[in-house]
């Protein structure tokens, strides 16, 4: 592993789990319905990076018929969303390691691009690209330029860049749709100042 997937696997797993324990189902639901209208014919979805499947629950409330599959680096994570939802297919490791059975109609990350390296970003969204048949859908904080920001007290673990324009440059894509979910209304809802682009495969 390297730094940014080591501190996310083990060093700060228990701690993360935590902290999306509890939310908003109803604000929730709200932002997903917004992020997937005028979509259609939906019925696989591939979380990468899904930690105790917060974006799961509200996708079977929103997509119940869908079948779910995900990715989660961190052990106790994976172990918790594996024994509590119902799953298709279910990866304990990287994005870029995975190997599951594609495509999928849908593939998402949610705050998961933000912690990846900027040196290993392309491979990364490639792997989401390869594995989508349709929609790709990516929700990470925005930056017009790309920096690296501490968190709490850690260097290396949070980057922004303007994602959105960096899957355009470098995919066969097009944008189906994009917004931002404001934390000041929807932080409870397990958002916090997310800029979110749905992309098309062309």
């Amino acid at each position: 592993m390297n730094e940014q997937q080591n501190f996310w696997a083990n060093k700060y797993a228990e701690e993360y789990i935590m902290k999306n324990s509890k939310f908003d189902q109803i604000s929730a639901i709200e932002c997903w319905k917004n992020m997937l209208k005028e979509t259609e014919n939906i019925k696989s979805i591939l979380e990468c990076g899904c930690n105790i499947g917060r974006n799961l629950h509200s996708l079977n409330l929103v997509l119940p018929l869908s079948k779910k599959s995900v990715i989660e680096i961190s052990k106790p994570a994976f172990e918790y969303v594996s024994n509590e939802y119902s799953l298709s297919q279910a990866y304990n490791g990287s994005i870029e390691d995975s190997n599951l059975v594609g495509p999928f109609d849908l593939v998402f990350t949610m705050g998961v691009l933000i912690h990846i390296h900027p040196e290993d970003l392309i491979k990364n969204m490639k792997k989401i690209y390869d594995y989508s048949s349709k929609y790709i859908l990516i929700g990470e904080y925005f930056n017009r330029t790309p920096v690296m920001i501490d968190y709490q007290g850690e260097k290396n673990k949070l980057f922004k860049c303007d994602f959105g324009k960096l899957f355009l440059d470098n995919f066969k894509v097009k944008l189906f749709n994009y917004g931002f979910i404001w934390g000041h209304i929807y932080d409870n809802a397990g958002f916090d100042d997310i800029t979110w682009w749905m992309f098309e495969k062309s």
